[in-house]
């Protein structure tokens, strides 16, 4: 009889989290009526231009979005889109030495985003987002240094970037 009430349980539980179908375990919360998503190409405007930055992070948006949600992708009329551009590219000393030289660098990378929700335009968002990466000044921005620092900042940005508009965080 109690393994009768367990399984019981785990169904119920089983329909209560899946529902309707907007609830997911990773905190994603998308209306029953969205089922395609869009990104367009995001454009380098920063003041110094990294080649390929833009290619790069529009691939890894849409690699977030389809790895975390079950949106299908889609080149033009998807019921949401992303679009924006990288706005902001530094780098920058972060911390001195006792000699008055820097030990460590700072790179920033700032993306606007335009958030349109062709099916709720309440959900609409126009904002900055933006994050750094610290490595010592010994080091030049370019191979492993370079890849760790994109891939740390996109994720982050990425990440903030879903929170406010599927997660409403």
């Amino acid at each position: 009889m109690n393994y009768i009430k367990t399984i019981l349980l785990g169904i119920l539980i089983s329909f209560l989290c899946h529902g309707c179908g907007i609830y997911s375990f990773s905190g994603i919360s998308i209306s029953p009526n969205v089922k395609t998503f869009e990104v367009r190409q995001f454009s380098n405007q920063a003041p110094i231009v990294e080649p390929g930055l833009d290619r790069r992070y529009t691939t890894e948006l849409q690699d977030f979005i389809l790895n975390q949600t079950n949106l299908d992708l889609v080149t033009s009329n998807g019921d949401i889109v992303y679009e924006g551009e990288i706005v902001q590219f530094y780098v920058a000393p972060n911390t001195a030495t006792a000699d008055q030289t820097a030990a460590e660098s700072r790179i920033t990378i700032a993306i606007r985003l335009r958030y349109i929700d062709t099916k709720n335009e309440e959900n609409d968002l126009e904002q900055t987002f933006s994050f750094f990466y610290d490595y010592p000044s010994s080091q030049v921005l370019t191979g492993d240094t370079a890849e760790t620092a994109y891939t740390e900042i996109f994720e982050r940005i990425t990440q903030d970037m879903v929170n406010a508009t599927l997660a409403k965080w």
